[in-house]
């Protein structure tokens, strides 16, 4: 029971929801840049919401199934096909075996998320299956795929009848895309226009990016007391700014320490908006509150509840 890869697509890897609570060993957490879709994906075929399964970026991968199998894709819009004939996003469908799916042409977003019954069957490591490319650790071999590979599979009940498409939850931003922040933990190391500035003008993702950060260009954040803090943790979503003045937003690969000063957290039901985000795009920020950030992330949950109410 596998997939085989006959075409890898850009970087696709294998993802679950993260290797957490080895942080304070050094060991990254990983996991999916879009946690929304993610979990969209796994629910629509009945996977348990942190089951591992594969990110697509930006160029989509061409695979043979072995065995029959219910197939969801979330996230960024792609034109699918399944021999040769077009499947629905965000919504399962049933591939045979012997079948052959198909990415072809990207709309919009940057990152689809499809999701297998049963689950991919990668050995993990340290609790997780999530690849984390830069130390080679998860997924097949700790690296993203190539042409040839055979992605194991866990058991998976009888292929049912596929299902009504769902609304994608993940508003996928055109080029450009507005996200919330909360300022800190470290707001008193920039100067007293620094978070002015920050929602002043778009950043613009410069090519060098990657899963571990997105590094942006634009308005300059003016340190108060230097660019240089004892390292310490950094969360999921905090923009580092070095001496340069040019913050990083730092994704699902971070390091789990830094030491450049902190000004901003991208909020949680934010992140997967940022997840669809790639090079040459643009991300403007706005400053929100605590009770802001909590109501987005209140509506993002009861809209996943519905999808997750049957699921394990």
């Amino acid at each position: 029971m596998a997939i085989r890869v006959i075409r890898p697509g850009m970087l696709t890897t294998v993802q679950d929801a993260g290797r957490w609570g080895v942080q304070a060993r050094g060991v990254p957490v990983a996991g999916p840049m879009d946690p929304c879709s993610h979990r969209v994906a796994n629910a629509l075929v009945g996977n348990a919401r942190d089951a591992a399964l594969l990110e697509v970026t930006l160029i989509g991968p061409d695979l043979e199934f072995e065995d029959e199998r219910i197939v969801a894709i979330a996230g960024a819009e792609f034109h699918v096909t399944l021999d040769g004939r077009g499947v629905p996003m965000h919504a399962p469908f049933v591939v045979s075996s012997g079948a052959r799916l198909t990415f072809g042409a990207r709309q919009r977003g940057a990152r689809a998320y499809l999701a297998v019954s049963g689950g991919i069957a990668t050995p993990p490591v340290l609790g997780s299956r999530a690849t984390h490319v830069i130390s080679a650790v998860g997924g097949l071999d700790g690296r993203a795929l190539r042409a040839g590979d055979r992605l194991p599979l866990l058991p998976s009940p009888a292929a049912q009848p596929a299902g009504a498409p769902v609304e994608p939850i993940v508003p996928l931003p055109g080029g450009t895309a507005r996200v919330r922040v909360m300022a800190g933990p470290q707001r008193e190391y920039f100067a007293s226009d620094a978070l002015a500035a920050l929602e002043s003008a778009p950043y613009m993702i410069r090519p060098d990016s990657d899963r571990m950060g997105f590094r942006l260009d634009g308005p300059v954040l003016t340190h108060a007391r230097g660019a240089d803090v004892i390292s310490d943790a950094t969360p999921l979503g905090v923009l580092q700014v070095p001496a340069s003045g040019q913050p990083i937003l730092l994704m699902a690969d971070r390091q789990t320490t830094g030491g450049y000063p902190k000004i901003a957290t991208v909020i949680t039901a934010d992140m997967p908006i940022a997840g669809q985000l790639g090079p040459g795009d643009a991300i403007q920020f706005a400053v929100c509150t605590l009770q802001e950030a909590m109501a987005a992330l209140i509506a993002q949950e009861r809209a996943l509840m519905p999808l997750e109410a049957h699921r394990p």
